[in-house]
């Protein structure tokens, strides 16, 4: 039996810490901490409510479009504010574009590293030394590592184009939309589009393909619960009732697609640092109070539950929940969903971006209420994200927020059941400890956020940093110092 602690686990947003078990070659146990706690919750109480589409966005730099959509959905129903279809589709077009960006910078900049051998630099370099398959390919992909930078900043520049910038676009608003849709921004935003279309089209997929193909043994690989949950995303209708990527749930591993009840969701806190009269309860009357240290707890992140499941989210589930992905539910499977669904958001941009009218209005006045309750469900390019709000004398007195690593990476509730990402690890083969590889491909395949999930450290100033290998002697004993005083470190104890 060996333990191996991976702590940061680097190329992904934020911090996340995996410690595994590994018993005969194969992970037998395993846990995602979240090791920063958010406060976004609490900053947002007593605020104006047309505060928080702006507060929300910098929960995250990756997926701030994401939450600015949540927060002004939300703010739509308290207020009952209507919505112009020119706001509609630019929301849309906005958050199309970040969504396309973030799946190319998912493959070619945060996950192929675990496949493929690039030059002797960085980022390429320091490397471990595990078998590498795609040698003749490596060439062809580093160039397209590099066109994916250009692609990357295309599709930053479509949102800005509407959206007034990126990261954190100032667009989204209750009641609509700030910017006035003008023909030569369109026939701007429509050339860019039409450039990445092309190259998810002809790079990103094939390139997916070809790693699929190469590595066969990955589609059996990273199964976890079998649970797969998505909110829907992208209004087709001013009522939200239709969308291009629907609502649904698939459980147990069955291909029929369930209804999805917001009154079934649950934050459970039984192994999160967090005080444990929150526990159960669903965000609506959710609150965040902290609790460090606590018994058993080990994360930040609280354990999102339908009906008592640990649900993944992502592109894996829009997809299949949608019929638009017909596969299993592995690690190459995500990798070849999320390509499959950029290249679906994409061309349906498209059509949305010819259905605007350059000279209709974007903004509808509507009035604050004094008190009122709503919440908003929307997808953000790592799945389900959901916004709750409670207004009381014209100000914020809850706000409540679950993003899709709080899914993904949750640790386990009080049922013992483990998180998606942890449950992903079980049966991993591992055929060296000090150089996990198999683990980080499970792990990088969700794409996990863990700024959107977590984001306050108070850093200490003797931290030590070690690199993954045997931790013996004096080494020891200052990677435990450093965890006691709540540093990063990266050892592997057997």
């Amino acid at each position: 039996m060996a333990t191996i602690t991976i702590d940061p686990v680097t190329r992904l947003e934020g911090h996340l810490k995996i410690k595994v078990s590994v018993e005969n070659g194969k992970v037998v146990n395993a846990w995602a901490t979240g090791t920063l706690f958010r406060g976004f919750e609490t900053i947002l109480v007593n605020r104006p409510p047309g505060d928080a589409q702006h507060i929300t966005q910098r929960i995250c730099g990756v997926c701030p479009v994401s939450h600015g959509m949540a927060a002004a959905i939300t703010l739509d129903s308290a207020f009952g504010a209507a919505i112009p279809e020119n706001a509609r589709i630019l929301r849309n077009l906005v958050l199309g574009a970040n969504y396309i960006q973030s799946h190319i910078l998912h493959f070619y900049h945060l996950a192929v590293l675990d496949f493929i051998d690039g030059p002797p630099m960085a980022p390429w370099q320091p490397s471990w030394n595990f078998e590498k398959r795609l040698t003749d390919q490596t060439g062809t992909l580093v160039e397209h590592y590099l066109k994916a930078l250009e692609m990357r900043r295309k599709a930053h520049e479509m949102g800005a184009l509407f959206g007034g910038r990126l990261p954190h676009p100032p667009a989204y608003i209750p009641g609509g939309f700030t910017t006035t849709p003008r023909p030569e921004r369109i026939s701007k935003f429509k050339s860019d589009l039409s450039q990445l279309i092309a190259f998810i089209r002809d790079f990103y997929l094939p390139d997916v393909k070809t790693l699929a193909s190469a590595y066969p043994e990955y589609r059996s690989i990273g199964k976890g619960h079998g649970h797969l949950l998505a909110y829907g995303v992208f209004d087709l209708n001013s009522s939200g009732t239709l969308k291009e990527l629907g609502r649904g749930r698939l459980m147990n591993g069955s291909n029929t697609v369930e209804s999805v009840d917001v009154n079934a969701i649950t934050e459970q806190v039984s192994y999160s640092w967090y005080a444990d009269n929150t526990n159960n309860l669903n965000p609506s009357s959710g609150s965040t109070v902290p609790k460090y240290p606590k018994g058993k707890g080990y994360s930040w992140l609280k354990a999102p539950r339908y009906q008592g499941a640990p649900c993944e989210v992502g592109p894996l589930a829009r997809m299949m929940v949608n019929g638009s992905y017909t596969g299993a539910i592995s690690v190459m499977d995500r990798h070849l969903a999320r390509a499959d669904e950029a290249l679906k958001i994409a061309q349906a941009m498209l059509h949305w971006i010819d259905q605007i009218n350059a000279g209709g209005a974007v903004y509808a006045r509507h009035t604050v209420p004094t008190s009122a309750t709503s919440f908003g469900l929307t997808e953000a390019p790592r799945g389900a994200l959901g916004h709750w709000l409670k207004i009381s004398n014209g100000k914020i007195s809850r706000y409540q927020v679950i993003t899709p690593t709080c899914w993904n990476a949750s640790p386990r509730d009080s049922s013992g059941k483990r998180g998606p990402i942890e449950e992903a690890l079980i049966g991993t083969p591992v055929q060296n400890i000090d150089e996990p590889i198999e683990v980080l491909r499970v792990i990088h395949s969700f794409d996990p956020c863990l700024s959107c999930a977590v984001h306050v450290m108070r850093p200490g100033e003797d931290a030590k940093i070690f690199a993954l290998g045997h931790d013996h002697g004096e080494e020891r004993e200052h990677s435990r110092a450093a965890r006691e005083e709540g540093h990063f470190h990266g050892v592997s104890e057997t």
